[in-house]
C-alpha cells in the first residue's frame, strides 16, 4: 500500500498502521482498551459454543479468515466448490447473505440451482447473487447457518456444503477449516478489533486445519518470515489473478478479452479495500482516470450511475470497470454507465499444492460417512502431508 493510499484510508484502519504516527498513538490507546474487552468476550463466546455447535446432515467445509477486509475468501470459494463438482462431487454454497433482508430477518433461503438464480441481491445480498453467475450448483443463504445446511441437505445425494466466509461462525460443526491469509498484509499490527485488523486472536488458528496464504494482484509475494505459520498445520499457496473482463446483457453475463493495457478507465468499485482494485487494474496495464470508492457492499442507485457516467465523460475514459459483485447490483438498471465491464478474479494454486488440497477434502468428506467412490471413479490423489 503506499502513502497516499494509506491517508486515504478510514481513520480506524490508520490506527492499525506499523508505526503508529505519533498524533494517533493517545486514540489507539483507547481503542486498545477496548480491544480487551472484545478479546474477553470473544474467548468467553468460543467456550459457549464449543460444545454446543451443532452438526449439519452432510460434510462442513468453512473457507474463513481472522481479519476484518478482502482476503479472497469469495474467490477461493467459487474456486473449491468448481474444482469439486468437475471431480464429480456434489456440492452446494452457503452464505450469510450479508445484506440481504432475507438474512436480516433470520430467514434461510435458496439463491440459484442448476444455474437459476431465484433471488435479488436485495434479498439475499450481492456476493451470493455472484457467486451464482459463477457456480451451477446450489446455493443459499441464512445468518444462522445450520438452516442453511438443512435447507440445502433436502438436495438428496449432496456430498458437501462449502461455508463462505465460517471460520467465525461457531454454531456449526465443520470437517474441514480452511483460513486464508492475506501474504502481504498478513495480521497487521495483531491486535484484535478495534485495535487492529484482528477478527478473533491469532490463537483462533489452532481451529484450523490447513492455511491458505493469499497473494493479490498488484501485490509482491511476502517474506517468508512475515506472515505465520502454524507449526503441523498444512499450508497452500494461492494467487488471486484476473481471469477476463465481463459483460452484461439485462443479467446474462458474457466473458470479454482481458484487454487493459494503456486503456483509460474508471474503476468502481464497493469494496472494503478500493485501492487494492485499482492496483489490480494497474497492475494489468490500465491507465486509472479516476477511482470512485463506494462504501464496502454499497446498493447503487440511479443517483449514483449519473455520477458514474459525469465522471466518465469527463475524464473521457474507454471504459468503467466495476467488481463482479458491484456488477450484480448496477446491471439491473436500464442507465448504467457505457462501456461497462466488471473484472472477474480466479484463484490459482500451484498443481502440488492443489492436488494436495483436493486430497484434504476429499478425505474429509468421505470420512463423514462410510467410504465410497465419487461419480467419477477418482480416488483422494496426492499427499496428505503438509509443508
Amino acid at each position: 500500500m503506499t502513502a497516499r493510499d494509506a491517508e486515504r484510508r478510514p481513520i480506524l484502519e490508520r490506527l492499525w498502521r506499523t508505526p503508529l504516527p505519533p498524533l494517533l498513538i493517545p486514540l489507539w490507546g483507547a481503542c486498545a482498551a477496548a480491544a480487551v474487552a472484545y478479546a474477553a468476550a470473544w474467548a468467553a463466546r468460543s467456550r459457549y459454543w464449543k460444545t454446543r455447535s451443532l452438526r449439519a446432515p452432510v460434510p462442513i467445509i468453512s473457507v474463513g479468515n481472522l481479519t476484518v477486509g478482502g482476503n479472497g475468501k469469495t474467490p477461493f470459494t467459487l474456486y473449491l466448490a468448481n474444482l469439486l463438482r468437475s471431480r464429480g462431487w456434489r456440492i452446494a454454497i452457503l452464505s450469510r447473505g450479508f445484506g440481504g433482508r432475507l438474512s436480516r430477518r433470520g430467514r434461510a433461503a435458496m439463491v440459484a440451482d442448476g444455474g437459476k438464480i431465484f433471488a435479488s441481491t436485495a434479498d439475499v445480498g450481492d456476493e451470493p447473487v455472484m457467486m451464482a453467475h459463477r457456480f451451477a450448483g446450489p446455493i443459499a443463504i441464512a445468518r444462522r447457518r445450520i438452516d442453511g445446511a438443512r435447507l440445502l441437505a433436502a438436495n438428496d445425494g449432496l456430498d458437501a456444503i462449502i461455508l463462505d466466509d465460517g471460520f467465525q461462525h461457531l454454531g456449526i460443526g465443520r470437517d474441514l477449516d480452511l483460513v486464508l491469509i492475506d501474504d502481504a498484509r498478513g495480521f497487521g499490527n495483531g491486535w484484535v478489533l478495534p485495535a487492529g485488523p484482528m477478527r478473533e486472536p491469532v490463537g483462533a488458528l489452532v481451529r484450523a486445519d490447513a492455511i491458505v496464504y493469499v497473494q493479490r494482484p498488484g501485490e509482491a509475494p511476502a517474506r517468508p518470515s512475515s506472515v505465520p505459520k502454524p507449526h503441523g498445520t498444512p499450508s497452500f499457496r494461492a494467487r488471486l489473478r484476473p481471469r477476463a473482463m465481463i459483460q452484461s446483457d439485462r443479467g446474462a453475463w458474457s466473458d470479454a478479452p482481458l484487454e487493459l493495457a494503456g486503456r483509460r478507465v474508471v474503476a468502481v468499485s464497493g469494496l472494503a479495500d478500493p485501492d487494492g482494485f485499482r492496483r489490480t487494474l494497474e497492475a494489468e496495464g490500465a491507465v486509472v482516470a479516476a477511482n470512485l470508492a463506494f462504501p464496502d457492499h454499497h446498493e447503487y442507485s440511479p443517483a449514483d450511475l449519473s455520477g458514474i457516467a459525469a465522471v466518465a465523460q469527463n475524464a473521457r475514459v474507454d471504459m468503467v470497470i466495476v467488481t463482479t459483485k458491484d456488477l450484480v447490483k448496477i446491471d439491473r438498471f436500464a442507465g448504467a454507465p457505457a462501456p461497462l465491464y466488471a473484472l472477474d478474479l480466479e484463484v490459482a494454486l500451484e498443481p502440488g499444492d492443489e492436488a494436495r488440497l483436493l486430497a484434504l477434502a476429499e478425505s474429509r468428506m468421505r470420512g463423514k460417512g462410510a467410504p465410497r467412490e465419487n461419480s467419477s471413479g477418482k480416488g483422494d490423489g496426492g499427499s496428505l502431508d503438509g509443508d
